[in-house]
């Protein structure tokens, strides 16, 4: 879950929007970079739960809902901007303002916030469980591998400018790519090895029961959504922005169902909840494991720098209201952006699995962003304007989004 939502930007669209605007193919790096993260080694063990059929019913299900709800915010975004011209962006918390006034604000960067805390969790989690794989035999649990990183975090995002951390960002997607390569080398190798049957895994596969599992990791994996109006705004052409978004998304889709697919098949009943935790304990599987954790340890400050900058606008707040007129002090915000270290860090060491908190997340906060509020928000600003058959589309994604959110909770709940 790499991209960074809302309040902050992303290191690969900073320099666009403050020089000039994305060509294509940057535009295309743009939505790979916001949209894909670790979340897809956790997709074969979606498979596991749901079975290969549900599970790449889900994962297209979701990369279809989500694309066309990404499309709804542009429309929404072009209608605000045809009222409005003289403001050139708008954020999702805009959005929301336009259509509930302040509540809806709140409510949408609230919502946001909680994705992102989730997200920066679930990120502890990962690599967590990955340290306590690789040095397993040092009587360390994975609570104390996450509070190892606590003191490294907590000096990380004590650092301003985000640009300095664009680096290990874009390194943290060349990992998580070797990564996918060398697991789907394994697979192969795995399942030649084996002689594995193929109906063994289609016996256990009609699990229809697992799909909301399945589309919760998915949707935890494709949650790019917030991200959305910055990626079409960055863009040099933005006319050609949604037929752009439709190939992405649909190569992404293709490769996140071919990966669970390969993953699920290979190992089977013995799929973990990161699939890199299956791989054999040689110098390529151990390095790849490290490589991700050195990556997802620099740009976990990127990951909660929104959340940062939302305390701070708080403690501006109350500063304001005390008659300090310089704001919070450099010490207030070291203090601020600490505790928000350590509570996440405490949220994480109650964290059962990376996989099932991951679909959790997914179909809880990413389902009512990425579903519920975009069919809202274009219902609400379009109104009556709207052809029947799109006002029904929209209304079947809020509500379908709804039910998921609930039964998809309770079911990753029950799978505990």
């Amino acid at each position: 879950m790499n991209e960074i939502m809302e309040h902050g930007t992303t290191p690969l669209l900073e320099s666009h929007s403050q020089s000039k605007r994305a060509s294509k193919l940057q535009t295309l790096g743009n939505i790979i970079v916001s949209v894909v993260g670790t979340g897809i080694l956790g997709l074969p063990f979606a498979f596991k739960i749901a079975g290969w059929v549900a599970g790449s019913l889900g994962v297209a299900i979701v990369g279809i809902a989500t694309f066309y709800c990404m499309l709804l915010l542009v429309r929404c975004r072009e209608k605000l901007a045809s009222e409005e011209p003289l403001v050139e962006s708008r954020t999702y918390g805009d959005l929301g303002y336009k259509c509930f006034g302040n509540t809806g604000r709140y409510l949408t960067e609230l919502l946001i916030s909680i994705a992102l805390c989730g997200g920066s969790v679930a990120y502890l989690v990962f690599i967590g469980q990955n340290l306590d794989s690789v040095f397993k035999h040092h009587g360390l649990t994975l609570t104390s591998y996450i509070f190892m990183l606590v003191p490294v975090e907590i000096g990380l995002s004590w650092i301003g400018s985000l640009s300095a951390l664009a680096p290990f960002s874009i390194f943290a997607d060349v990992c998580n790519v070797l990564a996918m390569g060398i697991v789907v080398k394994e697979d192969i190798g795995q399942a030649l090895g084996s002689g594995f049957s193929f109906e063994e895994r289609t016996k256990i596969t009609s699990n229809i029961g697992g799909l909301p599992f399945a589309a919760g990791m998915a949707v935890f994996c494709f949650e790019g959504i917030g991200m959305t109006l910055a990626l079409e705004n960055s863009m040099q052409d933005r006319a050609k922005f949604p037929r752009l978004l439709a190939q992405t998304f649909g190569g992404i889709t293709f490769v996140y169902i071919l990966f669970g697919f390969c993953g699920y098949m290979a190992f089977g009943e013995e799929t973990r909840d990161i699939v890199t935790l299956n791989l054999p304990r040689n110098w390529s599987s151990i390095a790849v494991q490290l490589g991700l954790c050195l990556g997802l340890v620099f740009t976990f400050p990127v990951m909660i720098h929104p959340i940062n900058e939302i305390v701070e606008g708080k403690l501006k707040i109350v500063a304001k209201d005390n008659n300090e007129s310089t704001g919070p002090g450099k010490i207030s915000i070291y203090i601020s952006r600490t505790i928000v270290v350590v509570v996440l860090a405490i949220l994480a060491s109650f964290v059962p699995e990376f996989g099932v908190f991951a679909s959790f997340v997914g179909s809880t906060i990413c389902a009512v962003i990425s579903f519920v509020l975009p069919a809202t928000f274009h219902l609400k600003l379009f109104g009556s304007s709207i052809g029947i058959w799109q006002k029904a589309l929209d209304y079947i994604v809020l509500l379908c989004g709804l039910f998921f959110a609930i039964y998809g909770t309770c079911n990753t709940v029950g799978s505990v």
